[in-house]
């Protein structure tokens, strides 16, 4: 049976399990400690069906199953392909399939919404999860029995960036852009969040400051306090899981665990052009830096504007040294995204 059910704007649901919705949150021992508790996946997904297919495949292989699926479509009503491989596809867990515009920031704000689990997982379409991912995870939530740990994100093994060999991050070095070069860290003098990717290979469990959404395990508690992916992000969003993770980071623990891995397969399908990720790049890092640190000094000031031109210089060197359309785009989206940045002041919203 499907049920349809109206959501705002341009969304609807297909409840494709028979089951009605309302949490079904686990009830916790003596301890504190949740038995035997269920993780809600909620996946944003556009014209990727052949991914989700796989995807649902993935998660049907976890030593640890999750409770649902909750799948977000952002294709338009008249793409049936990925509604129609979920109706094919058979699978161990309730898989609750959603419509909803907006981009990656709007649909998880909507899976989040009608999650059911006392975790919420947001894996994105193009990750698969080693087996005992979730397992590793919630053993780790498991031996926090105060709950100071908010969210746990995995390791993603194939983009691991080695910074002695980047030239990218020996030149950062150099130049001394960067306060901190810690992975996974919010550098607060510059509004630069370091690359989590430049961690190594590692078996456990680390602080960091800002977790991806691409396979992250959050506790519900944190996101039933109103925390949601901001509405600035809506299309097309660059930093909107770091923003979001940053402001979880005020009152939880977050941590990379190194033994709960996946892959990223970097699908091509619907990606934005490089002018757009360039442009949106600069506009919402300064937007992050203005909403989590609201009070800058001078310095912070000079020294986010001194790197975001230093980036705009590396664009254009790539580009002259490698020619493309891409590349060139990339230049004139960062410069565009650079002025749109600085047209305002600080205390304002950024349009």
């Amino acid at each position: 049976m499907i049920h349809s059910t109206a959501l705002p704007g341009d969304g609807w649901l297909r409840d494709l399990s028979n089951l009605q919705a309302g949490s079904v949150r686990s009830m916790p021992d003596e301890q504190g400690t949740l038995q035997n508790p269920h993780i809600s996946v909620v996946t944003p997904t556009l014209r990727r069906s052949q991914e989700v297919s796989d995807l649902i495949h993935n998660l049907s292989c976890q030593t640890r199953l999750p409770y649902e699926l909750i799948l977000v479509d952002g294709a338009p009503a008249s793409d049936v392909d990925t509604e129609k491989v979920v109706r094919e596809r058979k699978a161990p867990f309730d898989i609750r399939y959603v419509r909803q515009t907006g981009g990656t920031a709007i649909q998880r704000n909507t899976g989040i919404d009608l999650a059911r689990g006392d975790f919420i997982a947001f894996i994105d379409d193009d990750i698969r999860l080693e087996p005992d991912f979730f397992e590793l995870i919630l053993g780790a939530f498991q031996a926090d029995h105060e709950c100071h740990i908010g969210g746990i994100t995995g390791y993603i093994l194939n983009q691991h960036l080695d910074p002695a060999t980047s030239v990218r991050w020996r030149w950062n070095r150099l130049l001394r852009l960067y306060s901190t070069y810690e992975p996974g860290r919010y550098d607060f003098l510059t509004g630069y969040p370091i690359n989590r990717y430049l961690q190594p290979l590692h078996q456990d469990l680390r602080e960091v400051d800002f977790m991806g959404a691409g396979c992250a395990v959050w506790r519900r508690d944190v996101l039933e306090t109103g925390l949601r992916f901001s509405r600035f992000f809506t299309d097309y969003g660059v930093l909107e899981d770091a923003h979001f993770a940053l402001k979880a980071g005020r009152e939880w623990r977050l941590l990379e665990h190194g033994a709960a891995r996946c892959h990223h397969l970097k699908s091509t399908a619907t990606r934005e052009s490089s002018r757009l990720v360039a442009r949106k790049t600069a506009i919402n890092y300064r937007y992050v830096f203005v909403d989590i640190v609201p009070e800058r000094t001078l310095r912070q000031e000079i020294r986010f504007w001194y790197v975001q031109l230093v980036d705009l210089l590396r664009f254009f060197l790539y580009a002259l040294v490698h020619g493309g359309k891409s590349s060139w785009a990339s230049v004139l989206g960062k410069a565009e995204g650079i002025l749109a940045a600085f047209s305002v002041r600080a205390e304002e919203k950024i349009p």
